[in-house]
């Protein structure tokens, strides 16, 4: 997907409540990578380049994160254009089994996608 595409993520239910109960109103969410690429991300250097992401809930939005992700859960969210280059068309986040997933066009990125809390 490129830069100056709209970036559309359709949040099931289940994903959108997990998410939710981290987020304050007036909260800013980004999808972040977490593979050691950015200061949000917990793990260090790892071979897991463009497979893990994250969801970061902050009190502000950060000006690296310039990209409006539009939503169906009412998520005011965010990613950056470092994200993008990992992600393809029709982006689902889906939540099974405790855990919450993010899904494209051409299946599953990461299975196991956590939410922090970075206020």
């Amino acid at each position: 997907m490129s830069n100056s595409e709209s970036v559309k993520m359709n949040v099931k239910a289940g994903a959108a409540d997990k998410i939710k109960k981290s987020v304050k109103d007036g909260q800013v969410v980004l999808l972040s990578l977490n593979d050691g690429s950015n200061k949000y991300s917990n793990i260090a250097g790892s071979c897991a380049a463009g497979t893990r992401f994250q969801f970061v809930v902050l009190d502000q939005q950060d000006p690296d994160f310039s990209l409006r992700v539009e939503n169906n859960a009412g998520l005011d969210l965010y990613t950056s254009p470092a994200e993008m280059q990992y992600l393809g068309n029709d982006l689902v986040v889906d939540e099974k089994n405790a855990a919450i997933s993010l899904a494209d066009d051409s299946g599953v990125i990461d299975a196991a996608m956590t939410v922090s809390e970075n206020n």
